[in-house]
Order: structure tokens, then sequence, then C-alpha cells
């Protein structure tokens, strides 16, 4: 096959091809030809082309949070390569694997007035695990460092990386070469180390009330099991949300709706002794606050993770091991005494709320955001994978308890609205058997309203975009919602029409009848296999009224 001739370039695709990367995503250039040609004809890889560099960094952690693999991405030199930052930024915090190759002018050239040229050596500074440059000569020095970075790429925990290759003109030419899967050199497996903690540490847990919080991205069928085990213990209560992926009727799985509903002088009966704290980002605002103000005796968090685990600025201890591993060492060897029945506490508020909520929808239906969730909570396809825009969109959704065999997605990493179109693209391309739903606000969809420029756009990804002409979280949250430049600078009101931008990129809206209830219009987009994209109007004076009531609500019925 003809690939190109640079000795750098078919370096990079034999480590590619050694390390399983299938998926590269591609943004048209002129820098980046050798790797275009080559990665094009070569029948190991699935490129995808993308013209707006955000919406394509975004689509490929879609794909990497899907496929749980490194996916690559690869543009041309200059001002297109800092177009990734929102989306590796993301992938940084979230733990996904993405692999930036950032074509560059020579290093000769740099700084010397020749166009589409920036200083791209360690651009994204902090936000990746690993930043190499190398160039197009001193073959043997690349090659070595460009094995030791595809190395450093399999360890964890795993982050973005970002290697940035000085390419010589001319840039198009090729050599027949073939190039496949090396055999791997062999070398001794490193096991990982078995967990363990002493007899005192493990006694340590027995008469104490504990606390488990699950941030995202918790997803294991195993660790499941072992916290629903540790949570039988009558001195343990499992809080979760919709985004860990891991859910069970035994938890608290809306922590917003609880918090809510206790009151200011029993606040301390809620508080563990020991808080243990699993996965990534938590999206509720409210129980960093209440932690804040409470803290715990204790709080052990339980990651490979080195940054964010202080989420509530008292962090005690921190195991570097699986959450599974940790939980089932103690199911096996710690005897929690029982005698407090903190579960109870929890779980009796919980229950006692979650009664309240029928009593409020019955009643006439309200044009607004709230009520939209919940139909959405009755009419979500069985087994689809959700995507969920940022800001109000998510913290609606956590208000409802998780739907089984629905897997939720949400770009909480940095939490900008920025991506969240591109993002659930990718996850539908990457998974085309399975059903994705996609729920934006309008900000957030006009915003990264490039990800329909996609093509193929994926015919298994139905969109729901909530209108109601603005950043309707700013009228819920304390200080913004008082402020005489609520409308124009936070709350951003505007008048652009998202069915006219949706139907110049052919996506086709659904136009059934706007005198159905929401949740009879939801049903039936569902149901047209024509229609990807569902405009609810909502009404955003009434929005904020409408949960405060419900708050309201459920603390007096």
């Amino acid at each position: 096959m003809e690939i190109s001739n640079k000795p750098v370039v078919q370096k990079i695709i034999q480590e590619c091809i050694n390390h399983g990367i299938k998926h590269i995503v591609f943004s048209p250039g002129s820098r980046n030809a050798p790797f275009a040609i080559s990665f094009d004809v070569h029948p190991d890889f699935e490129t995808h082309v993308i013209h707006d560099e955000r919406a394509a960094a975004f689509y490929a952690l879609g794909m990497s949070q899907t496929l749980q693999q490194t996916v690559a991405l690869c543009c041309t030199s200059g001002s297109a390569v800092l177009n990734y930052f929102p989306a590796i930024s993301e992938a940084f915090y979230r733990e996904q694997r993405l692999l930036i190759l950032s074509a560059d002018r020579p290093k000769r050239l740099i700084n010397k007035g020749h166009g589409q040229t920036i200083m791209q050596h360690e651009v994204f500074g902090k936000h990746v695990k690993q930043s190499l440059s190398v160039e197009d000569s001193n073959g043997k020095m690349n090659h070595n460092s460009i094995t030791d970075f595809f190395g450093k790429m399999q360890e964890s925990p795993y982050r973005p990386m970002h290697l940035n290759i000085h390419l010589e003109e001319p840039l198009y030419g090729v050599s027949d070469i073939h190039i496949q899967k090396e055999k791997a050199n062999k070398k001794e497996e490193i096991k990982e180390k078995v967990f363990s903690l002493t007899k005192d540490e493990i006694q340590s847990f027995g008469d104490q009330k504990i606390l488990v919080l699950c941030g995202q991205g918790s997803t294991d069928y195993i660790l499941k099991s072992a916290l629903v085990d540790f949570n039988k213990n009558s001195n343990v209560v499992v809080l979760n949300e919709n985004t860990s992926g891991i859910s069970d009727r035994s938890f608290v799985n809306c922590i917003d709706r609880a918090l809510n509903s206790i009151d200011a002088k029993g606040e301390k009966r809620f508080v563990p002794d020991i808080l243990i704290t699993i996965g990534g980002a938590i999206v509720s605002k409210r129980i960093k606050s209440f932690f804040i103000k409470h803290p715990p005796k204790r709080h052990i968090a339980i990651n490979k993770s080195n940054i964010g685990i202080d989420l509530f600025l008292r962090l005690d201890d921190h195991y570097e091991c699986k959450p599974t591993s940790f939980f089932e060492l103690l199911n096996k060897k710690a005897t929690l005494l029982n005698n407090k029945n903190f579960k109870a506490t929890w779980n009796q508020l919980d229950y006692l709320v979650k009664d309240r909520i029928p009593s409020f929808f019955n009643k006439a239906q309200t044009n607004t955001d709230l009520e939209v969730f919940h139909a959405l909570y009755h009419t979500l396809p069985e087994k689809c994978t959700l995507h969920l825009g940022n800001s109000a969109i998510v913290r609606y959704m956590q208000l409802f308890d998780p739907v089984p065999n629905v897997h939720y997605e949400c770009n909480r990493g940095t939490s900008g609205i920025d991506g969240c179109t591109s993002t659930a693209v990718g996850g539908a391309i990457a998974n085309p058997n399975a059903q994705h739903v996609f729920i934006s606000g309008d900000v957030s969809f006009i915003y990264d309203s490039n990800a329909l420029w996609i093509d193929p756009f994926p015919k298994n990804l139905k969109i729901i975009v909530l209108d109601n002409k603005g950043g309707g979280i700013f009228k819920i949250i304390d200080g913004s919602k008082s402020s005489d430049q609520l409308e124009r600078y936070f709350e951003a009101k505007h008048g652009t029409d998202v069915k006219a931008i949706a139907n110049s990129f052919g996506i086709q809206v659904y136009s059934g009848k706007k005198s159905k209830k929401i949740q009879d219009q939801i049903i039936d987009f569902f149901q047209d296999n024509k229609s990807q994209l569902l405009l609810l109007t909502t009404d955003s004076n009434e929005n904020p009224k409408e949960l405060e009531r419900f708050f309201k609500h459920l603390n007096n019925a």
C-alpha cells in the first residue's frame, strides 16, 4: 500500500497499530496530509472527517467514552490545534483516552512570520498526561521517544496525550510499504497489587456510620454487587447519581431531592462518621455544600486519580485501587456492628419524598422544563444511552430516579456546554446498534450546531431541545436570578430559530400536533422513524417558579 514516505509518520502508524488504535478523527488541512494519506489506505483504521476541530475533538471524546478505547485526532498546524482544547480538558478530568496528532511547521520556521504557525509544543500544558514534539529527521531518536510515548499512553490513570510532529515539505510523497502489527517484546507482566488493609484499619469501620457517594463513571457490575452487599448493613447508606451508572433500588438515587427535605435543625443526623467517595464528578452542589458545612470525621477517596479527590476540602485517606477491591475486602473481612440505623435515617426520608412526587404532577400540565423531564422519565426507550446537556439539563434529570436499563452520559469533567451535541454524535456513531437520545438546552445546542454538519449523521440518535430562549439555569441559581444584568449577561436571551438551524443541516424536526400533551409528543417522536429532533418550547418565566413549587411540595405535602 502507498503510505507517506516520511519515516516519522510510518513509525507513528506502526505504534497506533501495535496499541490497537482503530479510529482516527481528521479535520481537513495540508500540513497533516502525510497522515491522511497513510491512515486512509490502511485497512486497520477507520477514518472520520469532521471540518470543525472543536466538534471533531468532542466527537472523538464521545467515541472514546463509548468504546473505552483510545481515539486519535489529527489536524493541520496553527490555530486548528487550539480548537481541540475544550474537549481535551474535558477528557483530562474524565480520564478518557485521546491521542492528539498535531502536524506542525518545521521548528526553524516557527515565529518567523509563516502562516498557520504558532508555538504548538506543549500547547495543552498540564491538561494532557504527556506532550512530545518530534521532527522529520533524527530517525532513531524519534523512534525511541515515540515508542516510550505510546507505552506511557497505556498506563493508568488514562488521560489525553499530545504528539506534535514537525513536518518538512514536500508533504504528499508516498512509498509502497506494508505495515502490520509487530510481535510484542516479551515483558514480565505487571500484576496489579492486591489491595489490603491492616487488621486495625478493617476494624476501624466496625461501629461507624458510613456513607458511600458514587460519582460519574463508576459503572462496574461487580462493583455494584459489592456495594449492594455492603449497603445491607444498617450502618451504611449509598448515595448515587444517574451519571454513576450503578444505580440500585436500595440506594438513595436523587441526592438533591433528599437534601431539600432535611430540616436545618436535624442536619447532623445525616452526617456520616466516614464518607467514602468513588468515581468522578459529582453533579449535586447541595451535597458538596452539605459536607463542607458538616465535615465527616473521615473522608476516604478510592480511585487511581491524582487530582480532584479532595472534593470536600478534608481528605484523610486516598486508596489508589479499584473500588471493587476495597468493598469486596470489607464485605469479606470487616465486621460492622450495625449498632446505628444510619441507612434508615436516609432511606425513610428518600421514600417519604418519593411518595410525594405523583401528587405534584396530578394536576393541570404546565409548560415547563420540569414537566418535560417528568414526561421523559416515563417515556425513554429501554436500553438506550441518554446523553445529557450541562447546567439545568443534567440537574433536572437528577430529580428523578434512574430509569432501569438506561445508560447516562454527560460532560461533567469541566461541565461546559460547548461540545455536548458533538459528544453525543460520537457516542452514537461508535455504538450504531443502540438507540441514543440527547437532551439539550437551546443555548448549548446553538453553540455546538456544527455538530449537525457531521456526515454521515447517525440515524440512531434522537435529539430533544428545550427552547426557553436563554440559559434557564441562571433563573434558578442564587445571585444571578436577582441581578439586574440577568437577561443580557447571564441568561443570554436570544431570538435564534433552533428549527431553522436544524433544517439548514438537513436534520428533520418533528412536526406533530402541539396541542398534545408533552408526554404524548415525546412518545410520538420516539415512534417517528424519520424525525431526529424534537423542539419543546417552555416558559422561561414559569420554569423557576414551577421548580420552587416542586421543592416546597416535597417538603409540605
